[in-house]
């Protein structure tokens, strides 16, 4: 385990000042006021003990251009996160407006793990992490894990992007309003 990973176990994050978590009706409304913002759609990878395993992931975001770094949060019952923290690298494809099954699929639980998982999608190994680029996406990252901090029931990761490169100039996939909608 990276020492990034330990750092990541080690500090659970437990709610602050004795407040109480939120009940479900408190949660619906609060995914409905998130989700009035766009976002794009990713599928994040890493490989572990030879194998490709991958999620889908709508908090993605640039997080510095001096170095270029680039931050996920993870759920922390996520296979993956468990891959890219004992890893120390993975990959992000931004996906494209033609990738909603791709986004669903990575999405459910149920997919098969490890190579299964990418069965009829095109990908190749990035050059860095040598995590799954899905080959269809419009931009993808290459990554080592810079760091990993606890935030409440997920896990950010902040990745130091080694490699990064435009797949196409076609339109992204978005995600607005619990809808995978076409980007512009």
């Amino acid at each position: 385990m990276s020492a990034v990973a330990a750092s990541a176990t080690a500090t659970g994050l437990a709610p602050s000042g004795g407040t109480t978590a939120p009940d479900a009706a408190e949660r619906r409304r609060f995914r409905r006021a998130a989700g009035r913002f766009p976002t794009g759609v990713t599928v994040v990878t890493a490989m572990a003990d030879g194998q490709p395993h991958g999620t889908t992931v709508n908090a993605f975001s640039t997080a510095s251009m001096d170095p270029l770094m680039i931050l996920v949060a993870l759920g922390n019952g996520s296979r993956l996160r468990e891959h890219a923290l004992h890893s120390g690298s993975f990959a992000v494809t931004v996906l494209a407006a033609h990738q909603e099954a791709d986004a669903r699929h990575f999405a459910d639980p149920a997919r098969p793990p490890g190579a299964a998982g990418f069965a009829g999608r095109p990908w190749r190994p990035a050059g860095h992490a040598r995590s799954p680029v899905l080959t269809e996406g419009v931009a993808a990252f290459d990554c080592s894990l810079a760091a990993a901090f606890p935030a409440g029931d997920h896990t950010v990761l902040l990745g130091r992007v080694e490699r990064f490169e435009v797949l196409s100039d076609g339109p992204p996939l978005l995600f607005a309003d619990s809808r995978l909608l076409p980007g512009p």
